[in-house]
């Protein structure tokens, strides 16, 4: 009996170290080390008015909520990769309501996560992929600014922000008007095109240059003291929100693991209440990388998994993982992580059941 449980016990931690160095090798270098460094640079080189004005509390909402849902139309990145964006818009005061809005879609809405769906899994549920999560990022940021929003106005006037200059290297403030919308491009561009499946002969050379070029622009436009305060911002993020989600990935693997594949089928038959909320709840929990998503849920429906239940599990799964609920609940605090978290799982759950009785 020790000797099962011992071996039981080894097995588990390969399959967390296993997970942890696959995560390593596919989403670190090419996903989030750019996503930290663009983070960075929102939370350093961006103005505090530029964010408040397109993504503020006082913000137009029609402008800020437009603006938040269709990020993910030009992010392809997973749930875990737009954590380091998301914490870089919040630091500079964004509402709640907006930055969760982007939390929510730029995970869930890239064009390629939606074209695939339509060509692997059916036109009915690309459309209503794409359709559910403009829809559910806006609705979900409006609860959440609803009920948290004021009391946010209220932290916020009591901390005492430094003072945010932006200044250009001949001591003029015109400098911001060019190289900080150009630097965010090139940031994005590495970060897109890092993420796309393209052969290395043209990945490689193509990424090397925007990297040269992103590192040349940055050092000829912007003085020391503005570098150091971008790499801080940086560090700080990575340090913040990477250990959480490497222990995310290690646990979420082992928990993974250890719930057995014929027990989440035998759940997730028809488009029963049941069925659905199973499908949305351990599609939470499980890590999906960009993309992913969609042969997993193909080969459940293949296997009888209902409609309803395949969108509740695409729309829950790429906005939320274990890692994700981590640093969620380490950036948002408890009581708004959580609130997030279960309007994430409950509208998947409201959306599966829709299309469930329609289709």
């Amino acid at each position: 009996m020790i000797e099962s449980l011992t071996d039981l016990g080894i097995t588990l931690v390969n399959v967390g170290i296993d997970a942890v160095f696959e995560y390593i090798s596919l989403h670190v270098l090419f996903c989030l080390i750019p996503a930290f460094f663009l983070a960075g640079a929102i939370a350093a080189l961006f103005s505090k008015e530029s964010v408040l004005k397109f993504l503020g509390p006082d913000a137009n909402k029609v402008m800020s909520y437009g603006v938040a849902a269709v990020s993910g139309v030009l992010l392809a990145v997973c749930s875990c990769t737009v954590l380091p964006l998301f914490t870089g818009i919040y630091k500079r005061g964004a509402g709640i309501g907006p930055a969760t809005a982007f939390l929510f879609s730029a995970p869930a809405i890239n064009v390629l996560a939606i074209v695939y769906s339509a060509q692997k899994l059916g036109l009915d549920i690309g459309a209503a992929r794409a359709f559910c999560a403009v829809a559910l990022s806006i609705v979900i940021g409006a609860i959440m600014a609803f009920l948290y929003q004021k009391s946010m106005n209220e932290e916020r006037k009591n901390q005492k922000a430094a003072p945010f200059i932006v200044t250009s290297q001949d001591g003029g403030e015109t400098g911001y008007k060019y190289r900080t919308p150009i630097t965010f491009l090139l940031l994005v561009v590495i970060l897109v095109f890092g993420g796309w499946a393209l052969d290395w002969l043209v990945k490689g050379p193509v990424l090397a240059l925007l990297v040269l070029l992103a590192a040349y622009t940055s050092y000829r436009w912007y003085n020391k003291d503005e570098l150091t305060q971008w790499m801080n911002e940086t560090w700080f993020l990575t340090k913040k929100i990477f250990p959480l989600l490497i222990g995310g990935v290690f646990f979420g693997s082992i928990i993974i693991y250890l719930i057995p594949v014929s027990y989440v089928q035998a759940f997730l038959g028809g488009n029963s209440l049941l069925s659905v909320s199973v499908a949305s709840v351990f599609a939470a929990f499980m890590y999906f990388s960009t993309l992913t998503e969609v042969p997993i849920v193909g080969l459940l429906m293949a296997q009888g998994m209902g409609k309803g239940p395949a969108l509740a599990m695409l729309l829950s799964g790429p906005a939320l993982s274990l890692p994700s609920m981590l640093v969620i609940l380490n950036i948002l605090g408890k009581k708004k992580g959580l609130t997030y978290i279960g309007l994430v799982i409950l509208m998947a759950v409201i959306c599966g059941l829709v299309f469930g009785a329609i289709v």
